[in-house]
């Protein structure tokens, strides 16, 4: 026989082949004849079985304060738009059994027809009053209690801000953005220290990760919100109200006013509020003898009867080289607090005596000093105050900036006019307080600057120079003009209020009298 030489040899072969055939068509065929014949023998069974009740017909509940009309008509508004429009039916109808043509729709369909018909009822049961068809889906979502929220707690760490924390909890850019317009309130959420602990609210019922609410505490009495309302973002500072509770300490100087003052119990903040309110009298710095005491009525703030601070001092004694004097706290009508005497002089003077705190005296005035670094007679016309380098210099008195700047031997120097015909010079700073510029305004006690050695000078130490109408008077003998008493229409409050701080004191001052002599 002759070879086909048009067909490849194993081609060949297949066409005397006795074996059948099967190409894909014919395997795809023999699939589908398969699946139709198992569609119908499952129609047939459920056709004939007792079937489920698939009607996806809303019945109407009976729920008190709500009427079965109010009910149907809730019914069809949650579940218009379907394909199936759905019908309020009465308890008492029966519902009709569905047929085999029926059921056709997939599993998928049929779980998301309950799933709708479900959440209806749902919603339905819900109070009447809690129906509102002025408010939005949207805008109910946003606006949620603190008790359907999801709290996520997050500290700052060093070198955070706003973004980097929003990021690690899951928000974006834009949340970030919203926060930080959301006005004015809002700047202690850009400036925020180690340790703080920011609180973030987000709805359990969305499924989108949505901030309702933002907490972040300033301090143990103030935290401030920011909120997600129908405008946006708001902000609000909650303020709690604290306790006031009034006592008092007595102490004796053995050494310093601020160890006597910590041996009394006293924080520092209380310490330096007492030289402040005796500073016009009483240079701590040189007049201080052992056997000085003092007597301290204040306030301390309690919260949830917890002390988180001290208060305000309300009333002071201060005994000094045999000399007593009396302070008394009042705050006007326009809310501003002085300390005067018991006849309502003021215990501010127009000047302070000395410019730093808890410093040494290292030079008087003196005008027949030998100067140190000279080596010759040369007046020193100030006092000198040592104290470690860096320790704020406050202005003694109000004022206005004459110069700032590198004044020859006094170094790094400022000079303050007062009322016209006072002066009064700072030298040897290691630096000058920014802002304190030629022209610019003081208040008496605002920092100017630090203290230092710069100029002609042996160690850290302060010159202060007093002058009246240029002449140099001396600073720690020099007589202060006093400031005004308290005006005559606070008279009769200040004494009512200043009777019963004064009756304490006397009593204080009994008791330690008795005391030393037993």
């Amino acid at each position: 026989m002759k070879r086909n030489r048009l067909l490849p040899s194993s081609k060949q072969a297949n066409i005397f082949s006795k074996k059948p055939r099967f190409n894909k068509r014919s395997h795809l065929l023999a699939l589908s004849l398969l699946t139709f014949a198992g569609i119908f023998i499952t129609t047939i069974v459920l056709a004939t079985s007792q079937p489920a009740d698939t009607s996806f017909e809303s019945k109407i509940i009976d729920l008190p304060n709500l009427s079965a009309e109010m009910q149907a008509m809730s019914s069809k508004s949650n579940l218009a738009g379907k394909k199936d429009e759905l019908a309020a039916v009465s308890p008492s109808e029966t519902p009709e059994l569905p047929t085999a043509s029926a059921i056709k729709p997939a599993e998928k369909k049929d779980n998301e027809l309950a799933a709708i018909e479900q959440q209806a009822i749902d919603e339905l049961q819900a109070p009447a009053e809690s129906y509102d068809p002025s408010v939005s889906p949207s805008t109910t979502q946003n606006i949620t209690s603190n008790s359907d929220l999801n709290w996520v707690e997050e500290t700052v760490k060093s070198g955070d801000n706003l973004s980097l924390i929003f990021q690690r909890i899951g928000l974006g850019a834009t949340d970030t953005h919203n926060i930080a317009q959301a006005g004015k309130g809002v700047e202690p959420l850009l400036n925020l220290r180690p340790g703080q602990v920011l609180r973030f609210g987000f709805d359990n019922n969305q499924d989108s990760k949505t901030l309702q609410h933002l907490q972040l505490q300033l301090s143990p009495i103030q935290t401030l919100n920011v909120k997600l309302t129908a405008e946006g973002y708001k902000t609000n500072l909650v303020t709690r109200e604290v306790e006031k509770r009034q006592t008092n300490t007595s102490g004796s100087i053995e050494s310093s006013l601020f160890e006597a003052g910590i041996a009394a119990h006293l924080s520092h903040k209380l310490v330096m509020e007492l030289a402040y309110v005796f500073g016009w009298d009483i240079d701590f710095a040189l007049d201080l003898r052992q056997g000085d005491n003092f007597t301290v009525v204040y306030e301390e703030d309690y919260l949830d009867g917890d002390k988180i601070a001290d208060g305000n001092i309300l009333a002071a004694e201060f005994t000094n080289h045999g000399n007593t004097y009396r302070a008394i706290r009042y705050t006007d009508d326009s809310g501003a607090s002085h300390y005067y005497t018991p006849n309502g002089d003021s215990m501010r003077k127009t000047f302070n005596r000395t410019p730093v705190h808890f410093s040494r005296i290292s030079s008087k005035f003196n005008p027949n000093r030998k100067h140190p670094i000279l080596k010759t007679s040369r007046p020193h016309q100030g006092v000198d105050y040592a104290a470690p380098i860096g320790t704020p210099i406050l202005a003694t008195g109000d004022g206005k900036v004459d110069f700032v700047g590198n004044k020859g031997g006094y170094g790094r120097t400022v000079i303050l006019s007062h009322t016209g015909k006072y002066t009064t010079l700072y030298a040897h700073m290691s630096k000058f307080k920014k802002g304190v510029n030629r022209g610019s305004r003081v208040q008496q006690g605002d920092v100017i600057g630090y203290l230092g050695m710069s100029g002609l000078a042996t160690g850290p130490h302060l010159h202060y120079e007093f002058r009246i109408n240029g002449v140099h008077r001396n600073p720690l003998t020099v007589a202060l003009p006093k400031a005004e008493p308290i005006p005559k229409k606070y008279r009769n409050a200040f004494e009512q209020q200043s009777r019963p701080l004064l009756a304490q004191l006397n009593n204080i001052s009994k008791t330690r009298l008795a005391f030393n002599d037993n």
